[in-house]
């Protein structure tokens, strides 16, 4: 048994099972298989026509893409906001013909025909987005009759012009550089497409434009509801795309010098095919510009190969459209089932083997009693989930709250209470700086600092990130606790880099180190992580010594003591073991001693459990999450222990109407005061033969 144990420590240690549900969190995922579709593709190319790959065909793509593109990356913006758009073609055709009359036929300066095509643009961009946008008319049918309406157009005009456009070419070494130039090889084409294609990608992915229109595209009632103007939105996003497609208009022209009856005509299909085949979603508000670039070089590659092998265009038109229909059906179902995928993969069981507990006596210092069973109830109602709680010197006592505020009782018998402040998170541990500043760790935000005037102010929200995370653990998740050591740097436990706030439980389906010990120095500014692949550390306390700390590791049952200072810098060994149930946030005591919190106590059936980690991903993916075995974290105990680790003491409800689960303790003047994150009160009881002067700041900081 003992080598089977091994060998399952073995292969949970380093076959990385986690992976594949973490990357496909990634948002970049949705690109991946694009670009496998675009290497298979060019391959077969390669295989199957002699001289594929040439100088000369990356020229002629890159030109081609410089037009192509562009058209692709206005249908993807009009898709993100959750419409379409199948006039592109007609559109385009109509920028072509006045991008040439301007050239050829009335002799403008390029930039004025520029000026004027890239109008024609945004005229027929802003007719979709105000019948779209404001007048709330179905996309599709309106962009059908747009398309009709545009061809039109062209149709009438073009005979007219169709002589004197060929007739007489403009002599302009810009208009030349634009359609024939190159710099270094590369065609100019190409770069102004790449740099549009970049300035795209910054404000679709890292400004608010971008954010509101995939909120919009993605859920546009809440999108409204929210504050975002919608039909602005829409609006725009219609103007966007008639833009972009005159400015590919404008190359193409530059490029050949002439337009026919048969310009534009099937580009919506092209194009469409091109932004689903790339990983744009149909439904709205998921794509990118890396999308789109992908799906529009796939598909000149494969039109391409098709002339290439004598194909006629309506087999081109024909293959196309079956692309077209594959891509469709591919993201229909990709969308409709990558959650329930992520949902059975994501939870990543590893193999943790506790201590065997031993059988308590009567007579045993863990012994259950009822000491807690004579609870004062403090805020009774009035607050929910004081994760942690603190005195300040003025015997004034804090908690948090789920609702985002800090709630200070007011002394001495806190009955009266007031907001202190807004944090807008829920702020779990608590501690005061020296100069009177309350830190908190809240989750899914960072560590915050509120003055004694209650005003709020950002410590850090991020740390380092490591080079082999596929998540980006640089963004703090769950910080949890915090303390203050002696000169001023603050060291803060997070619990998980896995799971957010409201997911924190089903770290303890794991058993996985994926927590951190973390340090932020306000001398600096400088966050750093301090210890990594801790399993659900929470609770910190800074020894007496001055030059380490104690952390608790949940799911491990046990107490950590790190030197962060002194000749031992560095080193990590283990306080305490084998504890009877699940750590939580710790801190110190009179008489040099440390209060430990136990939210949860251990049981055989969960300890037995953590042995067998498949067992637990068959439960994580067969049944549903409200059925999960989960550890015992409704009912805990208090600890009090000593400076050399050994448990000298043990408080608990028996009866478990008080305070059921613990999740922090502080001592203040002879009293003993209680915090529960699924607690609606704090609690506080008398401590026998406490010294009723000390407190933990005094401790800290001496006595004023």
């Amino acid at each position: 048994m003992a080598a089977s144990d091994a060998l399952l420590r073995l292969r949970y240690r380093f076959v990385p099972d986690r992976l594949f549900g973490e990357l496909l969190t990634k948002s970049w995922i949705d690109n991946v298989i694009p670009a496998l579709a675009l290497v298979a593709t060019v391959l077969i190319m390669v295989w199957i026509i002699p001289g594929f790959v040439s100088v000369g065909t990356f020229s002629d793509l890159a030109r081609q893409l410089s037009e192509f593109g562009l058209v692709a990356l206005a249908l993807t913006i009009v898709i993100l906001s959750g419409g379409i758009d199948l006039s592109v073609g007609s559109m385009f055709a109509l920028c072509v013909l006045a991008a040439l009359v301007s050239m050829n036929v009335l002799g403008l300066p390029v930039g004025v025909a520029l000026a004027a095509t890239l109008a024609t643009g945004l005229v027929c961009g802003l007719l979709n987005g105000v019948l779209i946008g404001y007048l709330r008319l179905r996309a599709f049918i309106t962009t059908l009759v747009t398309l009709v309406i545009y061809r039109a157009l062209y149709d009438i005009i073009f005979p007219r012009v169709a002589s004197a456009i060929v007739g007489s070419m403009p002599v302009s070494p810009t208009w030349d550089l634009i359609g024939f130039g190159s710099f270094r090889g590369v065609p100019v084409s190409f770069i102004i497409f790449v740099l549009i294609a970049v300035g795209a990608h910054i404000v679709l992915s890292r400004l608010r434009p971008g954010w509101r229109l995939r909120a919009v595209g993605g859920a546009r009632r809440s999108a409204y509801n929210a504050g975002i103007n919608v039909k602005l939105t829409v609006c725009l996003a219609y103007v966007a795309s008639g833009v972009l497609t005159a400015t590919a208009a404008f190359l193409f022209s530059a490029r050949l010098g002439s337009t026919g009856a048969d310009t534009g005509i099937g580009m919506e299909i092209a194009v469409l095919t091109a932004v689903v085949l790339g990983g744009v979603s149909l439904g709205g508000g998921r794509g990118s510009v890396g999308n789109a670039v992908i799906g529009s070089v796939l598909v000149l590659i494969l039109t391409s190969g098709l002339i290439r092998l004598s194909m006629p265009g309506s087999v081109n038109q024909l293959i196309l459209g079956l692309v077209l229909i594959a891509a469709v059906l591919f993201d229909a179902k990709w969308v409709k089932n990558r959650g329930k995928l992520l949902n059975k993969v994501y939870i990543s069981p590893t193999y943790l083997k506790l201590a065997e507990q031993t059988t308590r006596g009567e007579q045993d210092v863990l012994a259950v009693n009822d000491r807690l069973g004579a609870t004062q109830l403090i805020g009774l109602g009035q607050v929910e989930g004081p994760e942690d709680v603190v005195l300040d010197r003025d015997d004034n006592l804090y908690t948090g709250t789920r609702h985002g505020t800090i709630v200070r009782f007011l002394a001495p018998d806190y009955a009266r209470s007031e907001v202190f402040a807004r944090i807008g998170g829920h702020p779990l541990g608590l501690a005061f700086a020296p100069n009177g500043d309350l830190l908190t760790c809240v989750g899914g935000m960072g560590v915050y600092r509120v003055a004694p005037d209650g005003k709020v102010a950002k410590v850090t929200d991020e740390t380092n990130r490591s080079l082999l995370s596929v998540i980006d653990d640089s963004r703090l998740r769950l910080p949890d606790d915090l303390d203050v050591a002696p000169d001023g740097r603050i060291f803060f436990s997070e619990a998980t880099i896995r799971y957010e706030m409201s997911e924190w439980a089903v770290d303890a389906l794991e058993g996985r180190g994926n927590g951190r010990l973390i340090c932020h120095d306000p001398k600096t500014g400088s966050t750093r992580t301090v210890l990594r692949g801790l399993i659900f550390p929470n609770g910190v306390t800074i020894c007496r010594d001055g030059q380490s700390l104690l952390f608790a590791e949940t799911w491990a049952c046990r107490i950590n003591r790190y030197w962060f200072d002194g000749p031992n810098k560095g080193k990590l060994e283990i306080f305490l073991d084998n504890l009877p149930g699940y750590p939580d946030n710790l801190n110190r005591g009179s008489d040099g001693t440390y209060w430990i919190a136990l939210l949860g106590m251990r049981t055989r059936t969960f300890d037995l459990a953590m042995r067998k980690p498949a067992f637990r991903r068959r439960m994580a993916r067969r049944i549903a999450a409200d059925e999960w075995m989960f550890p015992n974290i409704n009912r805990g105990c208090v600890l009090r222990v000593s400076a050399s680790g050994e448990i000298i003491d043990a408080l608990w409800d028996k009866a478990g109407e008080n305070h059921p689960s613990i999740t922090s303790t502080c001592e203040h003047k002879g009293w003993l005061y209680l915090g529960g994150v699924s607690n609606n009160r704090i609690g506080r009881v008398r401590i026998e033969g406490a010294d009723p002067e000390w407190t933990s700041q005094g401790d800290y900081w001496g006595r004023r």
